[in-house]
């Protein structure tokens, strides 16, 4: 019986042997399937990224981490400069000056973009090279070694820019030199002078400076001297640029000592076309304009006062325009003196026609006053539109003439008579040219216009060539 269950296993077991070496066969193809299906899934499941455990490492990255051991940044503690202890390090510096983006006069300012390359070396980031080829790299590195901290002095504002990446450049060389390029824009103060505005030249400066480390650590230089300073070609709408030119200086401190400073140094001279468009040419003609009140008959007091206005508020109208788009300086601006001179020759026209509407109206008085006037004499008939009396308009047939009295015909005989010459010893009564000339005009109250004609264009071209001879 025993004998008999030991055979029934063993068949069992023969028969169930061939299933049991198919299943394990087949086994790895069900599991490759399903590390792949299990892959897909993930891959879908966070948006086409594979985890990177389950793949192999990227080679950019071995790249960075080759190239920070390759130069033993670990090693090295960079929030000292190179060769601390010792002799200041050199930095050279040279810059390429791609635009100068606006200049403003109110704030007194200018704005420039610019690359700006510091040249030094340190010998901690030396690197063996069978090829002497250098590295570059961009600003992740940048922010794990020293760099110069560089800064523009007076400046407003500035930046680097990062589109579309931060624009920072750094390559080493195998001996340890370093080229490190930044492009920035920065805003920073021009102290202008405004004497001579529109007909001026200003000069400003680009400063750079050490913040940190005074001459004794850190020596500024000009890399190339004259050729350290590039410039693109730029143009400006109001100025041109006559010289680009670097300098250098020291800087003092009172608590921290001596920085060596450099100096980009430009000269802007003004184009004065665009001010002689708006501002010199419509000034010249409201002046001429308020002349053409010297040729309009005297008895036109509408034509000549309104003319004589509309004048003087164009003239305060240019002269608060050209004042808005400048700054509040506490000198008189050449642009300043033109417009006030013209100004006040506007404005003495109209004060030359309230002459002459007086010493006519004085003139006729007197005229009316000398004769008798009868009763029935109307006065606002022998008004004009001015409001004045006029002898042309008054019918003088109807006064009584006047009887001669003794002094008058004395008077008369004495006009007649022939002047004798005065004998001697008699004292000669001394004339007064200038009154009489003065009575003359008042009594003849036309010929100041007459005068005004010839006297105000003369005078207003004068002024012209004294102006433009001392600005221009």
């Amino acid at each position: 019986m025993r004998v008999a269950l030991l055979a029934l296993r063993l068949m069992c077991l023969a028969w169930l042997w061939p299933v049991t070496q198919l299943n394990s066969s087949n086994f790895p193809n069900k599991r490759r399937h399903k590390e792949l299906y299990v892959g897909e899934n993930t891959k879908q499941k966070h948006g086409g990224r594979v985890d990177l455990k389950m793949k192999k490492l990227d080679s950019t990255k071995s790249l960075l981490i080759k190239s920070e051991q390759l130069l033993r940044i670990e090693d090295h503690d960079f929030a000292m400069r190179p060769g601390f202890g010792g002799s200041a390090i050199p930095v050279g510096i040279d810059v390429q000056v791609e635009s100068i983006d606006s200049i403003s006069e109110v704030n007194m300012d200018f704005t420039m973009t610019l690359y700006l390359r510091h040249y030094w070396q340190d010998d901690r980031l030396a690197f063996p090279s069978s090829n002497n080829k250098s590295r570059t790299f961009d600003s992740r590195l940048v922010k794990k070694i020293w760099v110069p901290d560089v800064f523009f002095v007076h400046s407003k504002r500035s930046f680097i820019h990062d589109t579309t990446m931060e624009n920072i450049m750094l390559r080493v060389y195998p001996d340890g030199n370093i080229l490190y390029s930044v492009r920035i824009t920065v805003t920073a103060l021009c102290s202008m002078d405004f004497s001579s505005f529109p007909l001026d030249t200003q000069n400003c400066s680009l400063e750079l400076e050490s913040y940190a480390y005074n001459e004794n650590d850190l020596m500024l230089y000009w890399k190339n001297g004259n050729d350290s300073l590039r410039t693109d070609e730029i143009v400006l709408s109001q100025f041109f640029i006559e010289d680009f030119q670097p300098s250098f200086g020291l800087a003092f401190y009172s608590s921290t000592g001596w920085y060596n400073r450099l100096y980009i140094n430009f000269i802007l001279r003004r184009h004065i076309f665009f001010f002689m468009l708006q501002t010199y040419f419509p000034t010249m003609l409201m002046v001429m304009l308020s002349w053409v009140s010297f040729w309009i008959d005297r008895r036109a007091v509408p034509a000549r006062v309104s003319l004589g206005i509309t004048t003087v508020l164009t003239m305060s109208t240019i002269i608060t325009g050209v004042s808005a788009s400048m700054p509040q300086v506490s000198y008189v601006k050449a642009v300043d003196i033109y417009l006030w001179a013209s100004f006040l020759f506007v404005f003495l026209s109209v004060i030359e026609y309230a002459a002459v509407n007086y010493f006519t109206t004085v003139e006729e008085m007197k005229k009316l006053k000398g004769a008798k006037i009868p009763t029935s004499f109307d006065a606002n008939q022998a008004m004009v539109f001015d409001g004045c009396f006029h002898d042309n308009d008054i019918d003088l047939t109807s006064f009584t003439e006047v009887s001669s009295t003794p002094n008058t015909e004395r008077n008369t005989q004495s006009r007649n008579s022939t002047v004798s010459a005065p004998t001697e010893g008699t004292r000669l009564r001394r004339k007064h040219p200038l009154k009489q000339n003065l009575s003359f005009i008042m009594s003849n109250s036309y010929m100041i216009d007459s005068y005004s004609r010839v006297i105000f264009p003369l005078a207003y071209l004068l002024f012209n060539i004294i102006y433009w001879s001392m600005y221009a």
